[in-house]
């Protein structure tokens, strides 16, 4: 990854900020350090960071309110916290946090997490409309999936579904996110209709229904879109 690739660690623990710094630094990214909410605001518009690891936990004031705030200054959120309940999780990627790691957490998956939301700020994938993870190929204007080259149909609950994910590459998706955006407000709790829907997806396109790798399960909390690391 290239050196210019900006990282903003707005955490009030210093010595969790020094071990990020040091994985990320190793990983070739600059890096920005903020202990509080001002200055991570500040941050936003100064300095202008590809991606926010974002503590929950700041003290002057909630991080929650700071998520929508660095996606419209043009970055992606990791939220990296300890806050573990399941309505935490949801609240922040409602918002439009890229993905929520709990502490404690091990640097390689932090890494990792970064070079997915770093994908998905890059990849300009709404700009084309198209999209290929694995040996799928997404086209949303043609309405159109192949798999191995070969089309595959989709019912339009599945394809509403898909592209929705497809839209967010890489960033968990709550489940009520979707049920309101594909069925509508009044059946966001109908978790069995998307179930049913994911399932055949799987069946349609991964490799192995059983041991999915391209549509990911956050467990209650939603789907993944995930790409190859």
């Amino acid at each position: 990854m290239a050196a210019a690739t900006k990282i903003l660690i707005a955490e009030d623990d210093a010595h969790i900020r020094r071990l990020v710094r040091g994985a990320l630094a190793r990983a070739g990214h600059g890096v920005i350090e903020a202990a509080t909410a001002r200055e991570a605001v500040a941050a936003f518009g100064i300095d202008k960071p590809d991606v926010v690891l974002l503590d929950l936990g700041l003290p002057d004031r909630d991080g929650m309110e700071l998520i929508q705030l660095a996606r419209a200054a043009g970055a992606a959120v990791v939220v990296v916290s300890a806050r573990e309940a399941t309505g935490e999780k949801v609240a922040a990627l409602d918002l439009g946090a890229d993905d929520y790691l709990t502490k404690p957490f091990d640097t390689e998956e932090l890494l990792a997490r970064v070079r997915a939301a770093l994908r998905h700020r890059l990849a300009g994938f709404a700009e084309h409309g198209q999209l290929t993870v694995g040996d799928v190929e997404i086209d949303l204007e043609r309405r159109r999936v192949r798999r191995r080259g070969e089309e595959v149909h989709l019912a339009p609950k599945e394809f509403a579904v898909l592209a929705l994910l497809a839209r967010k590459p890489d960033r968990v998706v709550a489940h009520g996110t979707i049920l309101r955006e594909v069925w509508g407000p009044a059946h966001e709790k109908q978790l069995d209709y998307l179930r049913i829907v994911v399932r055949n997806l799987r069946r349609k396109l991964e490799p192995d229904p059983s041991r999915p790798s391209l549509i990911r399960n956050e467990p209650a909390v939603g789907y993944c879109l995930r790409r190859r690391d």
